[in-house]
């Protein structure tokens, strides 16, 4: 059995050497298009260069339970410029969200490349869910155009949620592929659930990841990240078939994000530990490798509200050691109040496109970062 452990991280920051470039795209206003507010933003690059945001069209208001759809806007030009708005998933008149958007390029069924979409649907509020009422189910949908059309939608709750688990929520943010190794080929989406009543510690959650070997046919269940409290998270792959998954910490001592690492894969977690590099204020981040896509790296990037109280002055951050340092960071929004959830893309070897929430939940606009 692997002994998991918590530590403190004593890393030192290295200087950063980012410059923001270009000014903000608004892509989703609430009270537009049809949806009383938009939230959850998750964003990829369509095989043909195209880039896809993704988002939670939430039709009545700015609850997460409701009359929720999966939205989706197209930039042929690095994010200049957005298509309409075109529904991807919906639930009726209940919840469809928490969209984790990959690419899968090496199906050799799919050689121009099928782009995945995980969603969840939920019946019920997330508290009552927590108390065993309702249910939330697991799905994806998949498309070999680039986005423009999706497949009818494919249940997987059986092959990925315990039947002890009550809540269930994927990543937000996109999920990933490994290009490279042992793994290479394995499609990886965090997640986390809750187990047991409401524990007012937020104990009952814990995160965990699910995968599919076979481009879709079969999926497993990880190892349950063994920290009560960890909530939404995101992976990311590492050198030698490793993993790195970042998540909340839902109970919110300390105010930091927290890591753990997987040398299988994503299957089982070797070490969990508090990053103090990288403060948050109980919100959701994303973290995402950048480096070549045909070599393993330790390049990565990474944004969250780095405020330990607030959610606020959104940053990128990158590091060049698979994690174990990090840069100052760069503020993404100038104004900086009010910036909450976010997803990054590779635009190119010197690019990062950050699509985020900003003004209070009121947009959710992309900005293109140079480094």
């Amino acid at each position: 059995m692997k002994k998991i452990f918590l530590f403190l991280s004593g890393a030192f920051l290295f200087a950063s050497t980012l410059c923001a470039q270009n000014k903000a795209e608004l892509v989703f206003e609430a009270g537009k298009e049809g949806y009383k507010s938009f939230r959850i933003p998750a964003i990829v690059k369509a095989p043909n260069g195209d880039v896809l945001a993704f988002s939670e069209g939430r039709v009545d208001g700015a609850a997460d339970f409701g009359h929720v759809n999966i939205v989706m806007k197209r930039s042929k030009d690095d994010g200049k410029t957005w298509s309409k708005l075109q529904v991807v998933a919906s639930n009726d008149t209940l919840q469809a969200g928490n969209v984790a958007p990959v690419v899968d390029m090496s199906d050799p069924d799919h050689p121009d490349g099928r782009i995945f979409v995980f969603y969840n649907t939920g019946d019920r509020h997330e508290y009552e869910l927590r108390t065993g009422l309702g249910s939330r189910k697991v799905w994806y949908k998949t498309s070999t155009d680039n986005g423009e059309t999706w497949t009818d939608a494919t249940e997987i709750t059986r092959e990925v949620k315990r039947d002890n688990w009550r809540t269930y929520a994927n990543t937000p943010g996109h999920a990933m592929q490994f290009k490279e190794g042992k793994y290479k080929g394995r499609i990886y989406v965090a997640a986390n659930h809750s187990s047991g009543g409401p524990e007012a510690d937020f104990s009952d959650y814990k995160a965990h990841g699910f995968y599919t070997d076979d481009h879709g046919k079969t999926f497993h269940l990880s190892d349950v990240v063994p920290f009560g409290g960890g909530n939404e998270n995101s992976a990311t792959p590492l050198p030698d078939g490793k993993l790195m998954l970042n998540f909340r910490n839902q109970k919110g001592t300390p105010r930091t994000r927290i890591v753990a690492i997987s040398r299988d894969g994503g299957q089982s977690w070797d070490k969990i530990y508090y990053d103090h590099n990288l403060p948050d204020p109980v919100n959701q981040g994303s973290i995402l490798n950048i480096g070549d896509d045909d070599k393993d790296s330790d390049l990565l990037a990474f944004t969250n509200a780095a405020d330990p109280q607030h959610r606020r002055n959104l940053k990128l951050r990158i590091s060049k050691d698979g994690g174990e340092t990090w840069t100052d960071g760069i503020l993404v929004d100038k104004e900086g109040v009010g910036t909450a959830y976010s997803d990054i893309v590779k635009i190119d070897d010197k690019r990062i496109g950050v699509l985020y929430e900003r003004k209070d939940y009121s947009q959710i606009a992309f900005k293109v970062i140079e480094w």
